[in-house]
């Protein structure tokens, strides 16, 4: 159970607060409501840019880095397709550093053309590095696209391709930060040793005269259903041959969610789950095998994906895959099978709120889907989830016709 009080100023900035005076420090999450879906498609990969260029400097504070450490504090960000998100934590003493420090950059970040310049070369080394250099690095630069034809989730948050980030002008930028970055967009989340009313009274101290902005709301398209599969075959100088396959399933405000939680780590959530089980240690068809639910604002996928064994020829792996889908599909799933992973999802929960960190983040998170009360009623949810919404669901979403598969293969060995 996550205590908290949320207060909203008047320029629209929400403000939560979760008091623990028993840890010295404090958790500081600002999450901006922009991500990669919201970005042009012929001007991607800025929101990742602007995670960035964050920490280069405010008007009024040329170094972002160098005031919080001094102050004992410690940062740092990451972006998704789907918001932006910078954290801190602090000694409780010190907070008033880290309000200084967000509300600056919020009001004010620095223009230059210097700092441009070394974050864009910055974020090219990554998406060289990261995405064109490395084995397997472009699987989901090429996964991406295929799953998805219209929604802007077929490009990765890094961007769609490296030339968006290096034609990025200083007027482009400028327009995106007025576009994204105001207290209307944010969501400003504590937990640790302060006070809600400390916090509300720093918050109007430093954040409160931050004018609000006109949002323009961005249309997104709706990914149109899937009705035939799709396959893709790349070689590749990598060491094992692997699979990829993605299945379009709900969005994060789906009734069917956290069934689409509890289904894909009844499938893949363990050593002793149905596909690891028996395609790496019973079969021996795959060294590793993976499930996951993306779980995005949009609908998302479920993804398949597994390094096959040397000796074993890929179209026979994906084969035994389907083999074991199908068996779900018939026979369902046991309440032994179900109760353990919601015992597992139960644990995993109270783990998460153990951490001022995560605490500070899940706030901002299920206040930006719409409800911060949820965040105490999602074991609730997942228990109200049957072995009949399991098997529906797998048979729902798992089909051929909604299926994109990518065999990933050795140059040379290819099916």
């Amino acid at each position: 159970m996550v205590k908290f009080e949320k207060t909203v100023l008047p320029n629209g900035l929400p403000v939560i607060v979760n008091y623990d005076q028993s840890t010295p420090l404090v958790a500081m999450n600002i999450l901006y409501k922009v991500g990669a879906r919201n970005e042009d498609e012929n001007k991607t990969g800025f929101a990742h840019l602007f995670e960035h260029l964050m920490f280069g400097g405010s008007v009024n504070i040329p170094s972002y880095d160098e005031p919080l450490q001094r102050a004992g504090g410690e940062n740092n960000a990451f972006t998704n397709s789907d918001f932006t998100n910078y954290y801190l934590t602090i000694p409780a003493q010190n907070i008033e550093t880290a309000f200084w420090l967000e509300s600056d950059r919020m009001l004010s970040l620095a223009f230059s053309e210097n700092s441009l310049e070394v974050q864009r070369n910055v974020v090219m080394e990554e998406f060289k590095q990261r995405y064109l250099n490395q084995p397997y690095g472009d699987v989901w630069l090429n996964l991406r696209p295929l799953a998805y034809k219209v929604h802007p989730y077929k490009w990765a948050t890094i961007g769609k391709d490296l030339s968006h980030i290096e034609q990025a002008t200083m007027a482009d930028v400028k327009a995106f930060f007025r576009q994204w970055y105001c207290p209307n967009n944010a969501i400003l989340t504590l937990s640790g040793n302060i006070t809600v009313k400390k916090a509300v009274e720093l918050a109007n101290r430093w954040f409160g005269e931050i004018p609000k902005q006109h949002l323009s709301e961005k249309i997104i398209n709706a990914e149109p259903a899937q009705h035939e599969k799709r396959f893709l075959q790349l070689e590749r100088n990598i060491p094992a041959n692997a699979i990829y396959k993605t299945f379009h399933a709900c969005n994060r405000f789906d009734n069917d969610f956290y069934a689409t939680e509890l289904m894909v780590d009844i499938l893949c959530g363990s050593n002793s789950s149905i596909l690891y089980h028996s395609l790496v240690k019973e079969q021996k068809l795959f060294n590793t095998i993976n499930v996951y639910f993306t779980g995005d604002i949009d609908n998302g996928l479920i993804v398949i994906e597994g390094k096959v064994n040397e000796s074993v020829d890929i179209q026979t792996a994906d084969n035994a895959i389907n083999e074991l889908l199908n068996k779900v599909i018939n026979q369902g799933v046991s309440e032994m099978e179900l109760n353990i992973v919601k015992q597992k999802t139960e644990s995993a929960l109270q783990f998460s709120e153990m951490n001022i960190g995560n605490r500070a983040l899940n706030l901002a998170y299920f206040e930006m889907i719409g409800n911060v009360e949820t965040i105490n009623h999602q074991m609730e949810n997942y228990n109200r989830v049957t072995v009949d919404d399991i098997q529906r669901i797998v048979a729902e979403v798992m089909r051929e016709q909604n299926e994109s598969v990518m065999y990933y293969c050795k140059k040379g060995g290819a099916a």
